[in-house]
């Protein structure tokens, strides 16, 4: 049986790292919001940039056409903001391309911060849009989805703002969520219904990203409590992994799973670069990723 590892550091030096995805190559790529692009780590464990976004991208996700959809908040991080900023949107990219923007509003609903995002089994790409982190004065909630046909629409409206962050959708396509104000997570089933899955333990949980395991079982960062929830699939909490000073995101390649960390809380205007990446091993992995493509009519 394989043992759980503890976590093992392969990059240094990043400019607040998320939204990790994992290419057919086996390489990882993930955001540097500091840096406004996306970083390639392959097997070597060396960093370097594989496209150039503008403002501050906050996830991305590897698609079946082979490009790379990236939320894209406009340029912040916290108190931070990019010397170069742009549309909060979803954009597509490819390695050393320029960002293509897809959408910027949805139903007449002008996206404010876009944050995580994922393909569901349907081919559909479904993301969170919390606006920019500011518990004493929030912005509006939403998830959102667009259909492989470029169709996009509200999927939940939140009466009051909880900071949707992490988002997955597991097999039967419900999407699960957690979130950043509250600490809890949330999902909702494909017939509309929201569930409660709980509050996550310790005095201030700051939630970030998501993963699913092969088991169901819901892996999910807490800034503040420095490692990963393990959550089962009703709200129970299976147990926690220490990870990094501000684990950010998660992503599973078989057993490997990489985690994303920002090092410090942003709370400063100043750019930070102690940005780490991590790897362990995790028995039995991750379930299975879906890879969709939005092809939009007129359009390559």
């Amino acid at each position: 049986m394989t043992l759980m590892s503890i976590p093992m550091l392969i990059a240094e030096n990043l400019g607040w790292p998320e939204g990790p995805t994992v290419l057919p190559d086996g390489s990882l790529v993930f955001v540097e919001s500091y840096r406004s692009q996306l970083t390639c780590v392959a097997a070597d464990g060396v960093a370097r940039r594989f496209a150039y976004t503008k403002g501050a991208p906050n996830s991305s996700v590897y698609g079946a056409d082979g490009a790379l959809y990236v939320c894209q908040n406009g340029g912040t991080v916290g108190p931070w903001r990019a010397a170069e900023m742009t549309h909060p949107s979803i954009q597509r990219i490819r390695e050393g391309g320029q960002p293509e923007i897809l959408v910027t509003h949805v139903e007449g609903i002008a996206m404010n911060g876009p944050n995580d995002l994922c393909f569901a089994p349907d081919g559909s790409l479904v993301w969170t849009d919390p606006g920019t982190y500011n518990p004493a004065s929030p912005d509006p909630s939403y998830i959102f989805r667009m259909n492989p046909d470029g169709q996009a629409r509200l999927q939940v409206r939140f009466e009051t703002p909880t900071f949707p962050n992490g988002i997955v959708v597991e097999a039967d396509g419900s999407i699960v969520w957690d979130e950043s104000y509250t600490g809890h997570v949330k999902r909702q089933h494909p017939d509309g219904a929201i569930q409660d899955l709980g509050r996550m333990p310790g005095e201030n949980p700051i939630l970030d990203g998501m993963a699913i395991a092969a088991d169901g079982t819901l892996l999910v960062t807490d800034l503040v409590g420095k490692g990963i929830h393990l959550v089962a699939p009703d709200g129970g909490i299976l147990g926690f992994i220490p990870a990094g000073g501000a684990p950010t995101n998660l992503a599973f390649s078989g057993e490997t799973l990489w985690i994303t960390d920002a090092g410090v809380l942003a709370a400063s205007a100043e750019a930070s670069y102690n940005g780490r990446l991590w790897k362990m091993t995790y028995p039995g992995g991750g379930a299975p990723v879906h890879h969709g493509a939005i092809r939009i009519e007129g359009r390559a």
